[in-house]
């Protein structure tokens, strides 16, 4: 009985701690403290036993991994400065490999528009990156920060208006002389 428990928990990790480290990192966002926060995500479930109780398996780790991760800003008593730039989301590789400049090019884009995510007012950019980068519908955020859905779809709204507007002027910057 103990080796099947620990069998159905060791498939929930292997199914599920990309997913939770995604959660810790849209609020952390430094890869060691959101590795940390994964494990400890993890631990705890196993040690509550709570994981066997499941019923939305992905809105209960990602509310749980969410708590975690606060508690880990909270007893540092630290807010993120800023984004760790060694986080690699997942993609799947085209079939013609792009050309080093288009690398570059694609590179530096998906890093400015990180940095305009992370200047954003943190209850916009929370729902946002929960959302967009992790891919949860607008209930599944809603779960986890503890709000009402259409908060939650506002302030999605609201940050992507931002966004639309912080790169319209970046657009405009280099035309003006």
């Amino acid at each position: 009985m103990v080796s099947e428990d620990v069998a159905e928990f060791e498939a929930l990790v292997a199914r599920q701690s990309h997913f939770v480290y995604r959660v810790v990192y849209a609020i952390l966002r430094n890869r060691h403290d959101a590795e940390d926060a994964v494990q400890e995500t993890f631990l705890k479930l196993y040690r509550n036993h709570t994981w066997k109780a499941i019923e939305d398996e992905r809105a209960f780790l990602a509310r749980t991994a969410w708590r975690v991760a606060l508690d880990c800003i909270s007893k540092s008593d630290r807010l993120p400065k800023q984004a760790s730039t060694d986080f690699q989301p997942d993609y799947e590789p085209a079939l013609s490999a792009p050309s080093p400049e288009q690398h570059a090019i694609a590179a530096g884009q998906h890093t400015g528009i990180h940095r305009m995510i992370d200047t954003l007012p943190e209850e916009l950019r929370q729902p946002l990156v929960l959302s967009a980068i992790d891919e949860l519908n607008s209930r599944e955020v809603a779960v986890i920060l503890g709000l009402p859905e259409g908060t939650v779809r506002t302030r999605i709204m609201r940050a992507r208006l931002m966004l639309k507007q912080k790169l319209a002027a970046t657009m405009e910057k280099p035309h003006a002389r």
